[in-house]
């Protein structure tokens, strides 16, 4: 039987990058994949490719009837809700002085309200189904920030907090929680920043050069992400919650100084 026969998996973010990568690494594994994501096209796109084991849902996942719909949708169609994966996600830049106020707001509001309104009633049906697993997309700048991206660091330390509260909250419910925490990875969101970062240069080496800020030499796939979101997911992993597990290419191994010898 494959691994994830008989689940019922949510993925919010769930038709381009990391979102796309576990809708499809759940659904090649027998699970039946809700994927959520407010842009209908890439919804369509995403799961007509991914095949029978998909469908779509077309949200808002910072509205909480949104959020109750589409939970209401996996129930009707796949039985129930067994795996949440929240992935949607955005990045802005600016420090506090600079970053507006509606900015900051979309930020917080889709990065880490869109867990706690997935989560808010995706728990109830894992509860009716004796238990679950949770895995939420967070960042390494949860540890160790860049400059100038004051509210996405925020939003994604925040998420870490918010997993280590759930955890504890819903472990005599059965249900683990955890945060995946990625370095850079291939996927649109970091071609939109390598294109708006690559001065008199291209986003192809823009993305070549800031691989090359990890020891391991190379940004990470969104299939290596979607690998480890499995796992977590999965029956082998029932006795880890609470965590937030790095997925940085050593990137936070390294120190960003050169220290005299």
């Amino acid at each position: 039987m494959a691994e994830f026969s008989g689940k019922s998996i949510v993925v919010t973010g769930g038709s381009l990058g990391m979102g796309r990568a576990c809708a499809e690494r759940f659904a090649s594994a027998g699970g039946k994949v809700l994927v959520i994501a407010n842009d209908k096209a890439s919804v369509d796109t995403a799961v007509a490719e991914i095949g029978t084991n998909a469908a779509g849902f077309v949200g808002d996942v910072r509205k909480a009837d949104d959020m109750r719909a589409a939970m209401g949708l996996a129930v009707a169609k796949h039985g129930g809700v067994d795996i949440l994966v929240c992935c949607a996600g955005i990045q802005r830049y600016g420090t506090v002085v600079d970053t507006a106020e509606d900015v900051w707001d979309d930020v917080l509001d889709i990065n880490l309200k869109g867990i706690f309104l997935a989560a808010k009633f995706a728990i109830p049906e894992m509860k009716k189904r004796g238990g679950g697993a949770i895995v939420a997309i967070s960042s390494v700048q949860s540890y160790a920030s860049q400059a100038g991206v004051a509210a996405y660091t925020a939003s994604k330390g925040a998420i870490n907090a918010l997993v280590r509260a759930m955890a504890l909250d819903h472990a005599p419910d059965n249900i683990t929680v955890n945060a995946v925490c990625p370095a850079s990875i291939d996927t649109p969101m970091l071609r939109w920043a390598a294109d708006l970062w690559k001065g008199d240069s291209t986003a192809e080496k823009t993305l070549e050069a800031w691989g090359k800020g990890h020891p391991i030499g190379r940004v990470g796939k969104a299939s290596e992400v979607a690998d480890l979101v499995a796992f977590l997911a999965s029956d082998k992993a029932r006795f880890i919650t609470g965590a937030d597990m790095k997925i940085d290419g050593g990137a936070l191994s390294k120190l960003g100084i050169v220290l005299p010898e």
